[in-house]
């Protein structure tokens, strides 16, 4: 693919993919530290990023220079995550400010989340097999030595420097740069020898970005469970290098373990087919109430229709007192505020399962429309949710957006094969600069 420099008429159309009046507020708003957590804030993050998103990014997306020096990644992730801001937003003005060929990488690397949602959606025996796994390994760690080694590595409290710094900046903060995630996991896994299924739990309550696809899928990487046989080890060179030189772990790693194995092996779970998104034809007519999740709390490009009233569904990831919990609750009460002024409807609050079904039959809904959750604990509560409604003569509508029914599909093998698709994905979008 050729470089080419974005014509002002591309730039005006991908920058038209934002609502633009947010858009010029966010770029007004000079705050840019911390994580809070607004449409807004996303919008300003991103445009503050944006010169940073071509070969610089490329550059220096491998660097930790610690906590107080990002200026190497976006940072993005948390409003991706729950599409407080899309990716297409995000890939639409990446590619306005550098074109096809100097955005490559960061393109790339926002698709690699929905690269591996899709994987993970087509196989979910392997996300059955980690609940399992996680039970037992839970059971075992209840006392004894593998209590302590536990509890140890979650406080950050191991004695390999670089390790512990890292876990205590997780607790502290609710996220790590990316390449320490992998050094993060690699350690717990070949030095630290604790079970895939704690360090994938204790990330999932403490990541401030937590996806459970990303999250699971890029352990078993990490491991060598999704590319079999093929492992990623965290070496005391890599990090000194990639750390300017503020951890130098020598003769503290393990760093020629064999990678992990499983039985059944990955080839016994083949790719299952994805299950069709519903039209929203089956809305002519009826009387909807809108439901938000943490999947997805951009409801004003979800659907247009008529809705009766908008309500958030309360998850595990809301509560507690960490600064992955209190993102989601202000995450839910941004998104519930800007739905009911969008859709002209009332706003209920954050409801759990049983509120959710007396907000609806109040609002004589005879539907229930909310965004696609893929695997995890939302699609889990969403499931009993639906068999709670159905009774009540009230039915769940999760409708998929376009952008990952049309890139899932591709991601059943590997991801080299996915990344070919992407060019073909972009200008599907309408997003060619």
């Amino acid at each position: 693919m050729h470089e080419k420099e974005p014509s002002a008429r591309a730039a005006r159309k991908a920058r038209m993919t934002f609502d633009q009046p947010e858009l010029l507020a966010a770029q007004s708003v000079a705050r840019q530290d911390g994580f809070t957590p607004t449409r807004r804030a996303g919008l300003t993050r991103l445009s503050s990023f944006l010169p940073r998103a071509g070969t610089f990014y490329a550059r220096e997306r491998n660097a930790d220079h610690g906590p107080e020096n990002r200026a190497g990644v976006s940072m993005l992730s948390p409003w991706i995550r729950r599409r407080l801001v899309t990716e297409r937003e995000v890939v639409a003005a990446v590619l306005a400010a550098h074109g096809h060929a100097r955005a490559e990488k960061f393109v790339q690397e926002v698709f690699w989340r929905t690269y591996w949602k899709g994987w993970l959606e087509a196989r979910p025996a392997v996300h059955a097999r980690f609940l399992d796994d996680l039970a037992a390994a839970q059971e075992l760690a209840r006392e004894g030595a593998l209590a302590r080694r536990l509890a140890a590595a979650q406080a950050g409290e191991t004695g390999v420097a670089c390790y512990d710094a890292w876990a205590q900046e997780l607790n502290e903060t609710g996220f790590l740069h990316n390449h320490a995630r992998m050094w993060f996991a690699s350690i717990w896994l070949f030095t630290l020898e604790l079970p895939l299924s704690l360090g994938v739990d204790f990330f999932a309550r403490r990541l401030i970005d937590h996806d459970p696809a990303s999250n699971l899928l890029s352990w078993r990487w990490v491991a060598g469970l999704h590319t079999p046989g093929k492992h990623y080890v965290a070496t005391a060179h890599n990090i000194r290098l990639n750390t300017g030189g503020r951890f130098d772990p020598r003769g503290e790693l393990n760093e020629a373990p064999a990678p992990l194995t499983e039985q059944p092996a990955l080839s016994q779970f083949p790719p299952q087919p994805l299950a069709p998104s519903p039209s929203l034809e089956a809305l002519e007519g009826a009387r909807v109430a809108l439901l938000l999740t943490q999947e997805d709390l951009h409801a004003e490009s979800l659907a247009r229709v008529d809705v009766a009233g908008v309500a958030g569904l309360r998850s595990a990831d809301m509560e507690g007192e960490g600064p992955a919990a209190a993102f989601s609750r202000g995450a839910m009460e941004d998104a519930l505020a800007r739905a009911s002024a969008h859709f002209a409807a009332p706003d209920a609050g954050a409801l759990d399962e049983a509120g959710v079904l007396a907000w609806a039959q109040g609002l004589g809904a005879t539907h229930v429309l909310t965004a696609y959750a893929p695997l995890g604990a939302i699609a889990q509560d969403l499931r009993r949710l639906e068999a709670s409604l159905a009774p009540a003569g009230v039915r769940l509508l999760r409708v998929r957006r376009a952008w990952d029914e049309a890139a899932w599909p591709h991601a059943r093998a590997g991801f080299f094969k996915f990344r070919e698709k992407i060019p073909r994905l972009i200008d599907e979008a309408g997003l060619t600069a």
